[in-house]
């Protein structure tokens, strides 16, 4: 593990952050939520990732071995619900790491500095979603402690429920 960094994302490493966020997506295609991935993905990534990279209130980290991004994890300071207890959390998101890397420490080390990135903020708490399916990944996060406290659930409704100019987008979920 000693050739791997984890370091915050920069702008100039854009390219490297939609690779690796469209790879995952790609991994879960057979997902009901992520199985319909728009054409222009790549685009619109580049769009939404580069606004997350100058967010005061987040940051991606990157994880590189030998000059390579083989890992990312986005953490947001999100705002609780003012009914409850904490005010404020760490929600982590967009997690991935590249295939060959994986069970050599990537995700370790990339929680570790997302844990400091917590401290740093005040933050006492992480949050994240995971693919029901994804039994290696529900696994990691159990073993570093994360417990499920809740689940989502979906109901698509008939396409003829729409008007008509959706029902063209919609007619692919299932």
């Amino acid at each position: 593990m000693s050739d791997l960094a984890v370091r915050p994302a920069r702008l100039d490493d854009l390219d490297q952050i939609v690779a690796l966020r469209v790879a995952l997506l790609r991994e879960y295609h057979e997902h009901p939520l992520y199985t319909d991935l728009r054409v222009d993905a790549p685009d619109r990534a580049r769009e939404l990732y580069a606004a997350q990279l100058i967010a005061p209130d987040e940051t991606i980290f990157l994880a590189e071995r030998a000059k390579h991004a083989v890992g990312i994890l986005r953490c947001v300071d999100a705002v609780g619900s003012p009914l409850l207890l904490p005010e404020r959390y760490c929600y982590i998101s967009s997690v991935y790491v590249v295939p060959v890397e994986r069970r050599r420490g990537v995700l370790r080390a990339l929680l570790a500095a997302a844990e400091r990135w917590c401290a740093s903020r005040g933050l006492g708490e992480m949050r994240l979603h995971n693919a029901a399916t994804a039994r290696a990944a529900a696994s990691a996060w159990s073993a570093f402690g994360f417990e499920v406290v809740e689940e989502v659930r979906r109901r698509v409704l008939p396409a003829d429920h729409l008007p008509p100019r959706e029902q063209r987008t919609h007619a692919g979920a299932r």
